[in-house]
């Protein structure tokens, strides 16, 4: 029987060899297949700014159905499609800001300075940079996600430093 070639977009199987392959691939079934498969995994941004770019389809207004189908180069939806369509990209975009701001938390630039100033007055008095860390009440300058602390074993360049700091002998020669 020979061997089989299936094509996982058209959800097809024929004999496997050099004619049948390339008439299959050049074949617009395939094409279509391939696009709309594609076509699953796109923006909805991206989706609306192509049916804004499209002209409506007539055909498909005054009948409801058109002869073309998904291959229609005329946009096929409604304004309520469309409305609906952008009241879900707002969504998306609110629910990913919120998702940004619960993990990194906004900081302004007065309580950066702020906390800049303490760290300066004390190493200047001669305080070490301990204390300073420390009347900070545990915030620290960057910031670690707790989801990846949570990871167990993560490459050491991804690991938060030592509390105490990383430990450098004086006499290593870099290079």
């Amino acid at each position: 029987m020979g061997r089989r070639y299936y094509c996982d977009y058209c959800d097809r199987s024929f004999q496997d060899n050099m004619h049948n392959r390339k008439k299959h691939l050049n074949g617009v079934q395939h094409h279509r297949a391939r696009k709309a498969w594609f076509d699953h995994f796109r923006d909805s941004s991206a989706i609306l700014h192509d049916e804004q770019t499209k002209k409506p389809c007539r055909k498909f207004l005054q009948k409801g159905i058109c002869d073309f189908g998904s291959n229609c180069r005329f946009s096929h939806m409604s304004e309520e499609d469309i409305f609906n369509l952008r009241r879900q990209i707002e969504e998306e975009r609110r629910l990913r800001e919120d998702s940004i701001n619960k993990i990194m938390p906004q900081r302004n630039i007065e309580e950066w300075l702020s906390r800049r100033a303490k760290k300066q007055t004390a190493l200047s008095t001669k305080g070490d940079l301990k204390t300073a860390e420390n009347s900070e009440a545990g915030q620290d300058e960057s910031y670690i996600p707790q989801q990846l602390l949570s990871i167990p074993d993560l490459p050491p360049s991804l690991l938060p430093p030592p509390p105490d700091g990383w430990k450098v002998n004086v006499d290593t020669e870099w290079g």
